[in-house]
């Protein structure tokens, strides 16, 4: 009892580690399992290890075959959940770039791990295969912490991000495939049996996946499933897919669960968001469990068959040669400059879909007496604990190295994606300055996206965007929505993550009504708000520009939008097309040129009476 309990609270003990340290959380799930495992064999009075999972085969917190099927079902809710995140509509908008990662790169990977391994360490090309197939995952739960603070071109971020997202499952199909490849085969040579067993896996996983997908997505929407057990339902269709194809055929339940997990995420389920949250909680604590068993399971003699030179050289050719060919390779024709290439060929952490399968396919070949099977574990978890190392110290320092680094962050968020959030994030993108909006409205966020700006449906009380990569760029923060209190939130929660260089907010009518102690964060003007905005949005459809002959003329300008209450003053445009946001302490702007523009939002300007 105190063992299981222990495993609980020290995976959610690494977690907050993670969390509080902003680094991956499989590295600190992985030592601790390690110090409690292998390592505590060290220190130990008696020579055993805190936590056991399985000893002499039928003793220990998981004796026989429990313990694999524990991290069967574990890594099948995972890969589930990584299936759901695979959107059709995602891989043909990320662009060429991404595509290639996960596909030329993926071949890159594959075969260029197999020889190191097999020429180095000796393997079988079986067992030096699966090992490539293994490595070919990064992910976003490894790369999110690593890039997290570390200010990049929105371009470098997202490739990093996507390729870890639409990779996951991929790369666990390869190594699904190839696994099933070397246990059907038995260690002899292929046959055509051995063909037609491969066939029936893939069949089945493929036909069970597709069918139950449906079926699960079909009563959902007739409201078969009461919503309160929505999650639950998904939860046990899920297992019941993975232990039924099993029957069938022999280890395709993988297969099944990540192909159920694709078809459902692109089915445009109106709860789909719903159980991915729930999926994500659960894959938390499964993670937090099984990192730290897999790594306890862990014996001494198995490190020490990668505490060598060997294991060294192989590290090296999968970060230093192999990683960076299939990225350059990848991004052969693309707009991306050298030094961006080289940070991509930089981070390529393996995660914990590579860590997870690895033990549970490792432990199933040794069992099964294939030789070479007791490197697969080790030699991945060295690959995984190595490259999570490497990138989480050098990151930041081998960004500013190459000169990806953004010296400041230009984007802007703007929260709420209203008509006058549409039209204000248009003109900025108009102006070569990146900006993204966020509304947990989905008719805003489409609005948004069919006028090609770039928009996130989310809440803001919740963590995404905090954990989106693609936002590093952003130093400026606009509150735009129709409640104070959302805008106040905002305000006070991003201002450190994305208003280094400015975060405001539309005042509020109270506000309005004393001028003199308006907010040092208020927008564009002490005597406008939200529904003056939007009414005059509607009336003007549209912003518009005036041109300034000098810091005189702007604060006539200034004066008149501030006698008019039919134009908003919103930002200041210089000759190279920078622009300027202008706060309700408007007066405060100096030292504006020649032949820059004031934009406002409203009805025209005479340009006569402001000379």
């Amino acid at each position: 009892m105190i063992e299981l309990a222990g495993i609980v609270i020290l995976g959610i003990l690494a977690q907050w580690v993670a969390w509080k340290f902003k680094i991956p959380a499989i590295l600190p799930l992985i030592l601790i399992g390690l110090l409690v495992g292998p390592i505590a064999t060290l220190y130990t009075e008696d020579g055993t290890k805190l936590i056991q999972p399985i000893w002499n085969g039928q003793e220990g917190l998981f004796p026989g075959e429990s313990l694999f099927y524990f991290v069967s079902l574990a890594i099948g809710i995972i890969l589930f959940e990584g299936g759901l995140t695979l959107r059709r509509s995602e891989i043909l908008n990320v662009g060429p770039v991404i595509i290639k990662l996960i596909t030329v790169g993926v071949v890159v990977t594959f075969f260029g791990a197999g020889l190191a391994a097999h020429f180095i360490f000796d393997l079988s090309w079986r067992i030096s295969f699966l090992f490539s197939s293994l490595i070919i995952v990064t992910g976003p739960t490894v790369i999110t912490p690593i890039l997290r603070n570390i200010p990049l071109k929105k371009d470098v971020s997202a490739v990093l991000k996507w390729e870890g997202i639409l990779i996951d499952p991929i790369g666990a199909l390869v190594a699904v495939l190839v696994f099933e490849f070397i246990r059907i085969g038995g260690g002899e040579e292929f046959t055509l049996t051995a063909l037609i067993e491969f066939g029936k896996i893939v069949f089945i996983g493929l036909t069970y996946g597709f069918t139950f997908a449906h079926a699960l997505a079909f009563s959902l929407r007739r409201k078969i499933v009461p919503h309160y057990l929505l999650n639950v339902v998904t939860l046990a269709a899920v297992l019941g897919v993975f232990v039924l194809s099993d029957i069938f055929a022999h280890e395709s339940g993988l297969l099944s669960v990540v192909v159920m997990g694709m078809v459902l995420g692109n089915l445009n389920l109106p709860n789909l968001n719903e159980i991915l949250y729930f999926k994500e909680s659960l894959s938390v604590l499964l993670i937090s469990i099984l990192f730290i068993l897999l790594s306890a399971n862990i014996n001494i003699e198995d490190l020490k068959l990668v505490f060598n030179w060997k294991a060294v050289s192989l590290f090296a050719v999968v970060v230093f040669i192999i990683r960076p060919l299939g990225v350059f390779l990848s991004a052969s024709k693309s707009g991306l400059k050298t030094n961006e290439k080289l940070f991509i060929s930089w981070v390529g952490p393996r995660g914990i879909v590579a860590a997870g399968i690895a033990s549970l396919f490792g432990l199933k070949l040794y069992k099964d007496g294939v030789s070479g099977a007791e490197y697969i574990t080790p030699l991945v978890f060295m690959i995984v604990l190595g490259t999570v190392l490497l990138n989480a110290t050098t990151a930041r320092f081998f960004a500013k190295l190459v000169g990806v680094f953004l010296k400041k962050s230009e984007g802007i968020l703007i929260i709420g994606a209203s008509k006058v959030s549409r039209l204000i994030a248009a003109y900025i993108r108009n102006n070569n300055r990146h900006v993204v909006l966020v509304d947990n409205n989905r008719d805003n966020i489409n609005k948004a996206k069919s006028l090609g700006l770039e928009a996130i449906e989310g809440n803001i009380y919740g963590d995404q965007l905090k954990d989106n990569i693609e936002l590093n760029d952003v130093g400026y923060l606009m509150a735009l929505t129709a409640n104070s209190d959302i805008n106040k939130y905002a305000i006070n929660k991003f201002r450190d993550q994305f208003g280094e260089h400015g975060s405001f907010r539309l005042i509020t009518p109270e506000e309005m009504k004393d001028p003199k102690n308006n907010p040092q964060e208020g927008l564009f003007s002490h005597t406008d708000d939200y529904f003056k905005l939007i009414a005059l949005a509607e009336k003007y459809p549209g912003i518009q520009e005036i041109k300034i002959q000098g810091q005189k003329h702007y604060n006539t300008l200034i004066d008149v939008t501030k006698e008019d209450n039919e134009i908003i003053p919103l930002f200041i445009k210089d000759a190279n097309r920078n622009i300027r946001i202008i706060s309700s302490y408007s007066q405060e702007i100096q030292q504006v040129e020649e032949d820059s523009f004031l934009a406002y939002i409203g009805k025209p300007i005479d340009i006569e009476t402001v000379k």
